[in-house]
């Protein structure tokens, strides 16, 4: 017996031996910047980093609808058993996603070659600071759909997959309704359960005509906690950008568009703001989250490189500064209490909002541009040769131009399993009234309630007009209530509010509940709002 353990012991240090001193290659890197991975080359990449090393760890976060396992890699040392393990831990969590829309494959191939070498090369260091968790393919049936008819304007690989889901369905639209297993997995457990106090959501762009390989920005819906919006913007981004460029040699600006491309002087714009979108959902769960967009025009190798660099800056900031990132997004945890436990007449919420100047300007390095007229008769617009910097307002800073009440509660008068369902997984407490009970609330009443004319992810989504009105009503015990006064206080209010953008009653939730079968009237909106602090009879729903 001894004899074999021996032999086991001798034949895994030359495997270790072996490993460490062979570098294992990602699809992209061994056809030279030609090609992408499949699926079941990644996983076999995956498991190869594994026979070299004690200190990564798979779970499986979810299914897709093709009956493919997500892989999440946990990179750390030493490493945690579980989330519980970093209770007293003063490392700091970094989530990196990449592969949501699975023709945009930088961040495949990028977050691949940093996993390895994280951990085989002096990078390790930086897992002393930092637990590193890895999506690098979140949409594996997306992924493996290739085709060289997808993404043609896209400057290599010779062939990509789709931007879709199984289920034909935009991930990086689904953050609040959750309909994927893909976006179910992130938010239940990753978000929930390893709570990254960063996240960096990996993408490709097209757009205004740059030289810059690589773009990105940061957090922006204006229900974010404004100081965690203003460190990210004022420090983190700053810093990274800076490293980026002067310590890794890598051209690099904050992502959007140019308002007017004849004009680029008019400024640079990024207008995706909507909680839809997976880094402004973070966002609203007071974490900081990044999204990077690589410019699609650069050839492939270029966008790959840019990606390992990025998500390398990243961490080295992190590790840097990881008790202040760590005390930032607590403290928006404790500011977001605080103010739905006690809600005052300052405290708002933003239904509609417009993006105006951050404090600083930006560089971008762009390219004059003439117009043209394309096959289909359209006018576009297409670069020169003459080059152009340009120094402009960047248009990142969202503020409000309709704003509502913060509430302390919301009242639901529907038991609606998939509305309770859809609460539970984004880690929502919930809580039901313990007797009947008067409250004093604004109920939104409905003039008219029009569908959307066209199909947007399965949905014709909700248009309507109405009015608040107060009144007080006696609601049931057993009657669901969602208190505001917890860490995603901004997200209930985003859900549950009827005027917002990305909301239960805009994707369709609330539907069934609004009109009776027979005659033009509606009911009113089964969700209440109770303005100011009051003392409710309650118990928490399991």
């Amino acid at each position: 017996m001894k004899k074999i353990i021996f032999i086991s012991l001798l034949i895994f240090t030359f495997n270790t031996l072996l490993f460490s001193q062979t570098k294992i290659l990602t699809v992209a890197e061994s056809s030279d910047f030609t090609s992408t991975s499949t699926y079941k080359e990644v996983m076999n990449f995956i498991n190869k980093i594994k026979q070299t090393t004690s200190n990564i760890k798979i779970e499986y976060i979810a299914t897709s609808t093709f009956g493919k396992k997500i892989p999440l890699l946990i990179v750390a040392n030493p490493l945690p058993e579980n989330p519980e393990d970093l209770m007293n831990d003063d490392r700091v969590v970094v989530y990196i996603q990449a592969n949501i829309h699975a023709g945009e494959v930088e961040g495949k191939e990028g977050s691949l070659m940093l996993l390895r070498d994280l951990l085989q090369t002096d990078y390790s260091d930086i897992l002393k600071d930092v637990v590193v968790l890895i999506v690098p393919i979140l949409n594996p049936d997306g992924n493996d759909q290739f085709s060289t008819r997808n993404r043609t304007n896209q400057n290599g690989p010779k062939e990509v997959g789709v931007r879709h889901n199984g289920q034909h369905l935009d991930l990086n639209r689904d953050a609040l309704k959750l309909e994927t297993p893909e976006m179910n997995g992130v938010v239940q457990n990753i978000f929930n359960r390893w709570d990254p106090s960063v996240t960096v959501d990996c993408h490709t762009t097209n757009g205004s005509y740059h030289e810059e390989p690589v773009t990105f920005s940061w957090t922006i819906n204006p229900n974010s906690d404004r100081a965690l919006i203003n460190y990210m913007r004022d420090e983190m981004m700053p810093a990274v950008q800076e490293r980026l460029q002067n310590h890794y040699n890598i051209d690099n600006c904050f992502y959007g568009n140019f308002i007017d491309n004849k004009e680029p002087e008019k400024g640079w714009r990024f207008g995706a703001s909507a909680p839809r979108y997976m880094t402004n959902y973070v966002g609203l769960r007071n974490r900081m989250a990044i999204l990077n967009e690589n410019y699609v025009y650069a050839d492939y190798k270029s966008r790959v490189i840019g990606t390992y660099h990025l998500l390398h800056s990243i961490l080295d900031y992190s590790a840097a500064h990881k008790a202040e990132i760590k005390k930032q997004v607590y403290a928006a945890d404790y500011r977001t209490q605080n103010k739905g436990s006690d809600p005052q007449e300052n405290h708002k919420f933003a239904l509609k909002y417009k993006a105006i100047p951050t404090p600083e300007k930006i560089t971008i390095k762009t390219f004059e541009v003439e117009e043209y007229v394309d096959a289909n008769g359209r006018y576009r617009y297409r670069p020169t040769e003459i080059k152009k910097t340009v120094t402009v307002p960047y248009f990142a800073d969202c503020v409000a131009t309709e704003e509502s009440q913060f509430p302390f509660a919301y009242i639901i008068t529907n038991l609606d399993p998939d509305i309770i369902a859809n609460m539970k997984a984004h880690g929502i407490l919930i809580e039901k009234l313990t007797k009947d009970t008067d409250v004093q609330v604004e109920k939104f009443t409905f003039s008219e309630i029009t569908a959307g004319r066209s199909l947007n992810q399965g949905h014709f989504n909700t248009t309507y007009k109405g009015e608040f009105l107060t009144d007080t009503i006696a609601f049931k015990k057993g009657t669901l209530i969602v208190r505001t006064g917890q860490p995603l206080g901004n997200l209930i209010a985003y859900l549950f509010e009827p005027d917002t953008d990305d909301g239960y009653l805009y994707w369709n939730f609330f539907n069934k509940y609004l009109a009776p079968q027979w005659g033009r009237s509606y009911y009113a909106y089964p969700a209440y709002k109770v303005l100011r602090k009051l003392d409710i009879s309650s118990s928490i729903v399991d």
